[in-house]
This record gives structure tokens, sequence and C-alpha cells, in this order.
């Protein structure tokens, strides 16, 4: 049986406080959210990181959580074999949340009525971190089989198509984050470790099956 692993403790703190926000106190979402003006005004930042920790419904709770429990242990073991320590993984997470929701601050600090809640800039931090290192891994996108790295096109391009239609504000669910979330889980662990923009070449190139 599988121990209680980096991944699967952000999973059972996430779901703890979404869940409660959602069905017993939903006043307190916007307690945690990210609200630029509340930050620029009262210096709640906070909000950077506990933002990730609400989400808007159980749909959009449920596909982050998904995604996480299946891409972030892949993640997190790979971090540890190089690292030689779980602490990269933890920083990675946390670090993706507040890079992510940075762009949007600056993009509504004079937009008294933003809010948007979610660990999706995290989760997309995640999943492309994993194209690094799998990008030939075979997903699902609904029930269409696909290579990781095209999954990772069609995700940009929908990403940015959204943003662009809602102008940054979807139902509470920052779309910008995505986007500024796959571009850290790009850049954060080959900082660390160049040589993996070189594997990612080779695998790129030479992919296995």
């Amino acid at each position: 049986m599988e121990g209680l692993t980096l991944t699967t403790t952000i999973i059972l703190i996430t779901s703890l406080v979404s869940l409660t926000t959602l069905f017993q106190y939903p006043d307190k979402i916007y307690d945690l959210s990210l609200r630029p003006t509340m930050i620029r005004d009262r210096r709640q930042y906070y909000r950077f990181l506990t933002s990730g920790l609400v989400h808007a419904d159980l749909l959009h709770l449920g596909f982050n959580m998904f995604s996480l429990y299946f891409c972030g242990r892949f993640i997190e073991e790979i971090f540890e074999n190089i690292f030689q320590s779980k602490f990269y993984f933890l920083l990675f997470y946390v670090l993706a949340i507040i890079f992510s929701n940075i762009p949007t601050y600056l993009r509504h600090k004079d937009d008294d009525y933003y809010s948007s809640v979610g660990a999706s800039g995290a989760i997309s931090a995640v999943i492309f971190a994993m194209v690094l290192f799998a990008p030939w891994a075979r997903i699902y996108f609904i029930i269409i089989p696909m290579p990781l790295i095209m999954y990772a096109v069609v995700y940009v391009a929908m990403t940015v198509y959204l943003d662009r239609r809602t102008q940054g504000v979807g139902g509470g669910i920052n779309h910008s984050a995505h986007l500024w979330g796959a571009l850290f889980g790009l850049i954060f662990p080959i900082i660390f470790k160049p040589a993996i923009f070189l594997y990612f070449l080779n695998q790129l190139i030479h992919p296995t099956f």
C-alpha cells in the first residue's frame, strides 16, 4: 500500500479546505481567494498561496486533484531521485501557485471586483514538468489518446483562447494562471539542473514507445 507522499498530503489538505469552504463556510472562499486589491491595499500577501487551497466547485476541485494524483507522484519521485530530497517538490508546488498568480495580480490590481481561486497554476506546472521527462507518455484527453506533449500544446492553446475570451475571469477560475504555471513547470527544473533540457531534447528526438 502506498504511503503518505507529499502529493497525497497536498491533495488531502487542498480537498479538506476546499470542501469545508464549499459546503460549510462558503463566505470564507473570498477570505482565501486571490483578490488583487486586498493584496495591494491591505497587504494580504497570503492570498497568493491560499487561493490555491480553495476551488470554485466540485468539478474544478476534482479535475485538479485527479491531475495532481497521476502527474504529481511521477514528478515527486523524479525530483527526489535528481535532487535527493523531497523538499524540491514541495518548493516547486508552492512557488508554482505564487508565480502563476503574480501576473494576474499585476493585471487586476485596480479591479475591485476581481477574485479567483484554484490550484490550477500549480497543476499546470506539474503537468508541464512531466513533459520534460516523458513527452511521449500516452494520456487521454476526454476519450482521445494522445502524447503528453501534444496535450500540452492543446492545453496552452485552449488556455490562451479562454483567457482572451473571458479577459482573465471565468467563473472565478484564473485561466491565465494555467499558462504561467506551465511556463514555471518548464523552467524550474532546468534552473536547478540544466542537463534536464538536454534530456528532454533527447527524449523528443528519440522517442521510446
